[in-house]
């Protein structure tokens, strides 16, 4: 209950003294490049990897005659929006994002670069932290937005070449009964992982004590707590909007 006190005063902290829109809007793109940018790769490979791999195993556990062929793409759409996109990609970015933020807020901790931002009379939870949430809330969304489309091409283009499903069908099980409230509530989700991966992750950071040693473990306590807040989210949201 302590760390947990601890953490709202600090998001509180981020609205206090703050600097002006021309600094926060410098800093914010610059976290949009480390943050968004820099991560499309990976969330690239993995999406395109992550629908071909459903499409394959769906078509290969669906040996019924009964049951149309298009209902793969139906069930590869349907997980790639509800859960695979939001969530697995939320894993992933908590990995590679999270970890980032956690090791270099800790180290200019270590390196007392912080406490001279607070001698020159800058709040330094704001102007460290607030563009790192930010630019979170700004990319992560379109994050998934990519992975959910790159998913849906990679799973066609799988099943393809493998001949699993025909381009036809695939194309028409990705439009059969499609709910856009999927998509509505795909977004709500990354909105929810991009602001819990960023303020625990430099939450974890901001407050790192002793050496390079204690860095490391900062990093991983982060990816780690970020994991675990990603898996409540999504179930809490679940609950909350599927109902």
């Amino acid at each position: 209950m302590e760390a947990l006190g601890k953490y709202f005063i600090f998001l509180g902290r981020l609205f206090i003294n703050r600097e002006t829109f021309g600094t926060y809007f410098r800093l914010v793109i610059d976290e949009c490049v480390a943050i968004g940018i820099n991560s499309i790769f990976l969330v690239s490979l993995v999406s395109f990897f992550m629908g071909a791999v459903t499409t394959i195993q769906t078509a290969y556990n669906l040996i019924s005659p009964l049951i149309p062929d298009y209902v793969i793409s139906l069930v590869v759409r349907d997980m790639t929006i509800l859960e695979l996109a939001p969530t697995i990609i939320g894993v992933i970015y908590a990995g590679k994002v999270g970890s980032s933020m956690a090791s270099g807020l800790g180290t200019m901790r270590i390196s007392e670069q912080i406490d001279a931002l607070e001698v020159m009379g800058i709040n330094s939870t704001s102007y460290l932290v607030l563009p790192k949430i930010l630019g979170s809330l700004l990319m992560y969304p379109l994050l998934v937005i990519l992975a959910g489309l790159l998913s849906i091409v990679g799973g066609y283009l799988a099943g393809e070449f493998t001949g699993v499903v025909t381009p036809t069908e695939y194309v028409y099980g990705i439009r059969f009964e499609f709910n856009e409230y999927m998509v509505t509530f795909a977004l709500i989700k990354s909105f929810v992982f991009a602001f819990l991966v960023a303020s625990i992750s430099s939450f974890k950071g901001y407050y790192t004590t002793g050496g390079a040693v204690e860095v490391g473990k900062a990093s991983t306590s982060a990816v780690t707590q970020s994991v675990i807040a990603i898996l409540t989210a999504d179930y809490l949201l679940a609950q909350l909007l599927l109902q």
